[in-house]
């Protein structure tokens, strides 16, 4: 039986991707989200290698991410306060930094133009398999049916544990996370991202096109503050506790004082996706956050995610049988997206690093970076590119 009818649950980014690439593939898609309109103005920014940037294109928002983002073509590591450049890549497209809201938007304005149906106020309850497809029950007693049920609704996804009750959930890492965009007297290079391993937290910074210093901290907490408790905080605290942090650094001392409290974006627990044992059942697949999500160190979780969706929709495309086209996608997928978190799962810990290890880390850096080969570490990962055009060999499916 070919897929002819897809719903996809969770219209953040892995969502609309996937369905306006089931929709380029044939198959009549619905997205159905929680909220009760598109999901801009979550989150702050995020980076888009190479590879995922490429993915975009096959589904026409390339260049409209290219023309709203901040390329970063060279990067920088600073511990103690002194920094080292890092050595690139060379023939390879930048990393683009683009704000959350706008990635939504041109997302969504994609689907949308391709023909995709967006319904809001659609928060799933559970499933019903049956002979003739699936049918998706929601919150508000109404229901939708079709030939395949797509999970892309985030790291607190409800369709994994209707795939397997027993999945794990998303690990914290133990950091919570904060954004600004703010004017400040600080003379950086463009295009150059500086990763800066303070006294006492991690912090990111880099200058925007319009002449605005973008930055990110990474609070150390063992208090755990999801998004809506983190935001149940009054700004100015946070804004204060920033400040405090990073007093005597530079330039976190500054990014800090110039930021205001409405410059501020609250975002709450960081957090990575340990493996997921299922990634289908039946009817039901997953994507995106909701079965890999590496952590914003790795540069490659937005990526990630934009790849495995246009590889699903392949998948369905080309094999007839939702099952055989599930495991293909797993098959495709897992060993690529898992290489990455084991990549960063090393890097996450140093964010966190206490004086002796940055101070180790200082030591140490000059001779590491004499041995850095970036296309070794990286090349593989953001050379990626995905073929459109060509059919997909169905692999074996496990008896």
């Amino acid at each position: 039986m070919s897929t002819n009818t897809a719903i996809v649950i969770g219209g953040g980014i892995s969502g609309p991707v996937t369905a306006t690439a089931l929709h380029r593939a044939g198959i009549d898609v619905t997205v159905c989200e929680a909220y009760p309109g598109p999901a801009y103005g979550i989150g702050s920014n995020l980076a888009l290698a190479p590879n995922g940037v490429a993915a975009l294109d096959i589904i026409g928002a390339g260049d409209p991410v290219r023309a709203l983002a901040t390329p970063i073509s060279a990067s920088s590591m600073s511990v103690n306060g002194k920094r080292f450049n890092l050595p690139g890549m060379t023939d390879i497209e930048p990393l683009r930094v683009i704000d959350r809201a706008d990635l939504h938007r041109i997302l969504h304005d994609a689907a949308v133009a391709e023909g995709v149906r967006f319904e809001y106020n659609r928060r799933l309850v559970e499933v019903e398999e049956h002979a003739g497809g699936v049918t998706a029950i929601f919150s508000d007693g109404s229901s939708a049916t079709a030939d395949v049920l797509i999970g892309a609704d985030g790291i607190r996804s409800t369709v994994r544990t209707l795939v397997d009750p027993k999945a794990p959930g998303p690990t914290y890492l133990r950091m919570l996370s904060f954004g600004a965009y703010t004017d400040c007297d600080l003379d950086l290079e463009p295009e150059r991202m500086t990763f800066a391993f303070g006294k006492r937290a991690y912090y990111l910074y880099w200058r925007m096109a319009d002449g605005r210093i973008s930055w990110g901290a990474n609070l150390p907490s063992e208090q755990y503050y999801s998004l809506t408790e983190a935001r149940s905080v009054p700004t100015e605290q946070w804004l204060a506790r920033l400040r405090e942090i990073y007093a005597g650094e530079q330039p976190g001392e500054l990014l800090a004082r110039s930021t205001t409290a409405e410059q501020l974006t609250v975002i709450g627990a960081l957090h990575i996706m340990p493996p997921v044992p299922h990634w289908h059942r039946g009817r039901l697949v997953l994507t995106g956050d909701a079965i890999h999500a590496p952590s914003n160190t790795s540069g490659q979780g937005a990526s990630m995610a934009i790849e495995s969706a246009i590889e699903l929709a392949r998948c369905l495309r080309d094999i007839d049988d939702p099952t055989r086209a599930f495991a293909t996608y797993e098959a495709l997928r897992r060993p690529r997206v898992e290489a990455v978190a084991a990549r960063v799962a090393r890097m996450n810990q140093t964010k966190a690093a206490g004086p002796v290890t940055r101070k180790a880390m200082q030591l140490m850096m000059p001779f590491m970076f004499k041995r850095m080969d970036p296309e070794k570490t990286l090349g593989h990962e953001q050379r990626f590119r995905i073929d459109w055009d060509a059919t997909v060999r169905p692999a074996t499916v496990p008896a």
